[in-house]
């Protein structure tokens, strides 16, 4: 069996994080339930998701229509997020090295590099929203801001997953209070701003625009959102893990997407930081600085924990190929190359940042819906929590190299998004596809890609031999047990 597997025991969790895509043994499973809610709840409460609102009236969608195509967006997305999030505590792995049950060893590097795209396109939008952010709200020079923001999120990563929890902890319990007061300021006028004099209204495309990459927000966080909670008791109730996840991360989400729709089009902000502090300082004097600052932070926390999620999926895609030992050494070295790949594409972006976000969001959601519709499925309704841990470890285990069920599903379910898409300018370049034109323009690639995918991952699993499977399960939970048994003390 693979050394990754074997569990190092501790006392207590070591200051900086030693397993990575290993599995975690039941000694080692520290996790608080309660800690998932304000982790997901900060990782929407920032800087990014108000952009994210700019997009609906950026293409003429009112305040209200913003409003609810963000909300119902936002309501999708985390319900597919929060059920992978109840996976990490019945397997005590991370996300991508589970999707070797869908689709093989090494043919689970297909879905890997949509997820690494993933998170370097998250990063690099952070990196080019906040250096415009801070720029337009302080005047901060913006090559500085990403050369400090991207050191920050890399000594989190490299501290990992209990460093990532305390600090979105601490700038939430510093954040939220702050953000009520600036709320309930512009709920009751104080925040300044006008009637516009754009004529906003109602349209398909817009609304769905805004409704696909509101969906788009909270679907990324699937790959990653059980490297979390892998670390809770086995224990541990999925329907909690779920309801949990689900209200922290779409609460903060929806009320920031509904500021960012305030902002553009009552204040005209371009710039979601500086409409941010424009409307605080409206309600309080240099009110608006200290919130548009912790909201900088929390973007910039969130550039680790992405930045610790890419460096599961890269260690994940070279064992895959080559089966290596996850040393402490292998997580900074990786977390270190990803910083610099992230920040020398976002330093070449030219775009605006509304655009980016926009772009960026849309092609994530393309590349990752079949994905999670495979994995859910499978997951779920197909072997409903029962795996082979010790196999997925295995070239040469039940799951094999090479998944044609998942792979197959998640190559038609990407096929049949085509025609449907609506690709946003990308430099010179944008896309839409025939069906997509006769439609007008409105996006529902993703909810094609998402039915297509698990309809067709079902159908081709019913060849599934799960009575042999029963049997490896039964042998993968011996062998952990007797690793366990000689590694207690």
């Amino acid at each position: 069996m693979a050394s990754d597997l074997s569990p190092t025991p501790a006392a207590a969790p070591p200051l900086i994080e030693v397993r990575s895509i290993d599995w975690v043994p039941d000694e080692e499973r520290h996790g608080r339930l309660w800690h998932q809610a304000p982790l997901w709840f900060l990782g929407n409460f920032q800087y990014f998701s108000i952009p994210i609102g700019f997009i609906g009236p950026s293409m003429g969608l009112s305040l209200g229509w913003t409003i609810l195509a963000g909300a119902l967006g936002i309501v999708i997305g985390t319900i597919f997020m929060a059920f992978h999030a109840s996976q990490g505590p019945t397997l005590g792995l991370p996300q991508m090295i589970q999707s070797r049950a869908q689709f093989g060893y090494r043919g689970v590097l297909i879905p890997l590099l949509a997820t690494l795209f993933t998170y370097l396109a998250f990063n690099v939008t952070d990196q080019v929203l906040l250096g415009d952010g801070l720029h337009s709200a302080f005047g901060w020079n913006a090559d500085l801001v990403a050369i400090i923001v991207t050191v920050a999120a890399a000594v989190l990563a490299i501290f990992g997953h209990d460093w990532v929890h305390k600090a979105f902890r601490a700038l939430l319990y510093v954040s939220l209070p702050l953000m009520v007061i600036v709320t309930i300021g512009i709920v009751t006028g104080h925040g300044g701003g006008a009637p516009s004099d754009t004529q906003y209204g109602f349209t398909w495309v817009a609304f769905m625009a805004q409704l696909s990459a509101s969906a788009a927000y909270n679907i990324t966080y699937a790959p990653y959102v059980s490297d979390y909670s892998r670390y809770l008791p086995a224990s541990t109730k999925p329907r909690a893990v779920i309801a949990s996840v689900f209200f922290g991360a779409s609460g903060a989400a929806i009320w920031l997407i509904s500021l960012g729709a305030w902002l553009a089009i009552r204040l005209g902000a371009e710039d979601g930081l500086a409409g941010l502090q424009t409307a605080g300082n409206n309600v309080i004097p240099h009110l608006g600085q200290a919130v548009a600052l912790l909201s900088a932070l929390a973007l910039a926390a969130t550039m680790g924990m992405n930045a610790y999620g890419g460096m599961l999926t890269v260690l994940t895609a070279v064992d895959s190929v080559r089966p290596i030992k996850p040393t402490r050494a292998a997580r900074v070295i990786t977390i270190l190359v990803l910083s610099v790949v992230w920040f020398a594409i976002a330093k070449s972006i030219t775009t605006d940042s509304v655009s980016t976000v926009f772009t960026a969001l849309t092609l994530m959601l393309y590349l990752l819906v079949p994905w999670t519709a495979a994995n859910l499925m499978d997951f779920f309704v197909v072997r409903r929590g029962h795996y082979a841990i010790t196999d997925m470890f295995n070239p040469r285990g039940i799951y094999g190299s090479w998944g044609w069920r998942g792979l197959t599903a998640y190559a038609i379910g990407l096929l049949v998004e085509i025609p449907f898409m609506v690709l946003p300018e990308l430099g010179s370049w944008s896309y839409t596809g025939p069906l997509a034109e006769q439609m007008g323009g409105v996006d529902i690639a993703w909810l094609v890609g998402l039915v297509v995918t698990g309809v067709v991952y079902l159908l081709l699993s019913r060849s599934l031999d799960l009575a042999n499977e029963q049997n490896a399960e039964a042998a993968s939970d011996r062998e952990l047990g007797a690793m366990q048994a000689a590694e207690t003390p």
